[in-house]
């Protein structure tokens, strides 16, 4: 039988120097007793996995909104494939699989019901905005929670990688720094295949320039874009691509801004005059009823007032069951 410190002392032996090493993990903020047989990082991915914030990604749309098709991506989907691609490259990079992993399966937790266009409206109407990755550490470290306390008590490393997944922030370990790329290098391409499947556009409408380096089809650009970002960081402090790679991935997502997420055809198909009329209806409705406020919200109306309470209980729903409760409460 493989115990902890057997798993630890092999990091020591397989992962590069510059890998984040479970045995000194930064810990957590309430200390634990260790597990016999998980490091730290393999605990916080099997938190994650089964909290009721990850089973509730499945419900919770990518960019269209409740979709005919089988084969459109969820939220879920969409962490499933950032998980793979990350734990790809820190896997060719000698660096620490589980808490790329981890990082990766959380790192969207916060987000809002309706994808984008639910984030959009919740920031504009919640005083102070929103951001679904400050929402996504609030999650795990407030909402979720276990037997024993309020939030999933995750280490540093993986609380720092969910925080700065997007931004401005940097976060300190390679590890993290993989996700953060890795979670734009999977949204851009697997919402290209989800556009042209559903007729938004064709392949011949993306950038040529970005196409002749990326590849055409959607397995090419992932490889291609995996195997840069590995060459370009190995033996580097930093996670990068190359510049022609990340300038033709940059055009790619400026292509998908211009033509797919803000275009009217989009937005048609994905309703999105009704998600702002669900979201804002909800929002105003609790506020004015916050004894209808269930549960943990409760409490966190007491401690940060009642806008964060509905925010967070808003943010929090998955589609289905924001259309369900706006339908009972206002149909």
């Amino acid at each position: 039988m493989i115990l902890r410190q057997d798993i630890e002392a092999r990091e020591y032996q397989i992962l590069s120097p510059l890998a984040a090493k479970a045995a000194e993990s930064r810990g957590r903020v309430y200390p634990e007793e260790q597990c016999e047989y998980r490091t730290v990082y393999q605990r916080d991915r099997d938190r994650i996995i089964h909290s009721k914030a990850f089973r509730r990604l499945i419900h919770k749309t990518q960019v269209f909104l409740a979709p005919e098709s089988d084969h459109y991506r969820t939220r879920l989907t969409h962490t499933l494939e950032v998980a793979q691609v990350s734990r790809t490259v820190a896997r060719l990079l000698a660096y620490n699989e589980d808490l790329t992993e981890a990082i990766a399966l959380g790192h969207d937790l916060g987000h809002t019901p309706f994808g984008h266009y639910g984030e959009s409206v919740l920031n504009r109407i919640h005083p102070g905005g929103f951001a679904h990755n400050e929402q996504s550490l609030r999650t795990v470290d407030l909402i979720e929670d276990t037997s024993r306390r309020r939030g999933l008590n995750l280490t540093y490393e993986v609380r720092d990688g969910i925080l700065n997944h997007r931004g401005s922030g940097i976060p300190f370990t390679l590890e993290g720094q993989i996700v953060k790329i890795c979670d734009r290098i999977a949204y851009i391409n697997h919402d290209i295949d989800d556009a042209i499947r559903g007729g938004i556009i064709c392949i011949d409408d993306l950038p040529a320039d970005a196409i002749s380096i990326l590849g055409r089809t959607h397995s090419d650009r992932i490889n291609n874009l995996i195997v840069d970002l590995s060459r370009s960081s190995e033996n580097c402090d930093s996670i990068r691509q190359s510049p022609e790679c990340r300038e033709a991935l940059k055009s790619l997502r400026d292509f998908m801004f211009r033509h797919v997420y803000g275009s009217p055809k989009v937005q048609e198909v994905a309703d999105a005059d009704r998600v702002e009329l669900i979201i804002t209806s909800l929002y105003q409705y609790f506020l004015d009823r916050p004894d209808e406020i269930p549960g943990i919200y409760r409490q966190i109306m007491e401690e940060d007032g009642i806008n964060v309470a509905v925010k967070d209980w808003i943010s929090g729903m998955t589609d289905r069951y924001a259309i369900n409760l706006y339908s009972k409460l206002f149909e």
